[in-house]
């Protein structure tokens, strides 16, 4: 069964890390989602289906996420409510800005999380200054304090988003572009 918004916005909407760590282990307790998951810097060999609208293919986004219950949530729901296909994901900076370097015209939305597994989302983002002018860079964090928010647009994101406080305007951002 695909999620639902309420059930991602109740895996992303939290107050601190530790909360959100309890959070995704009780809801990867309830319904036993959680598998390992190895990087991979390959992208989905999956076929992108059409967009509601009739078009012929979706929006391309590439995901830098490194937790696996988020992404994975996340990704249901940007192709159930906003039409859009994830091409692939990093948990690192490293992993992300080595796949962006080989696949730079695969993908038009990157969603980049600012605390990875190594690294920083923000050193994504500055990756991407090169990027052609249908290709957007969101950051989607939980802490998008106005000085993070300058911080991001600064280094070239086009939008941020807080996860527990933005979801509606994000998933209204995907849909647009």
């Amino acid at each position: 069964m695909p999620p639902t918004h309420q059930s991602l916005w109740s895996v992303l909407s939290y107050a601190s890390a530790e909360q959100s760590l309890a959070v995704m282990v009780r809801h990867a307790r309830e319904t036993d989602t959680v598998t390992p998951v190895k990087l991979s810097l390959v992208p989905r060999r999956d076929p992108i289906p059409p967009q509601r609208n009739g078009s012929s293919a979706a929006c391309r986004a590439y995901l830098v996420e490194d937790n696996a219950v988020i992404r994975r949530n996340l990704e249901e729901t940007l192709t159930e409510l906003a039409g859009v296909q994830t091409v692939g994901y990093s948990e690192t900076e490293q992993g992300a800005c080595i796949w962006l370097a080989h696949h730079p015209a695969d993908w038009q939305l990157l969603i980049v999380d600012l605390f990875l597994l190594q690294g920083s989302g923000l050193g994504v983002v500055r990756k991407c200054t090169e990027r052609n002018d249908k290709q957007r860079v969101v950051v989607l964090s939980n802490y998008a304090t106005a000085d993070i928010r300058q911080r991001c647009m600064a280094d070239g994101a086009d939008a941020v988003f807080d996860k527990s406080t933005e979801l509606d305007q994000f998933l209204a951002y995907c849909r647009r572009h």
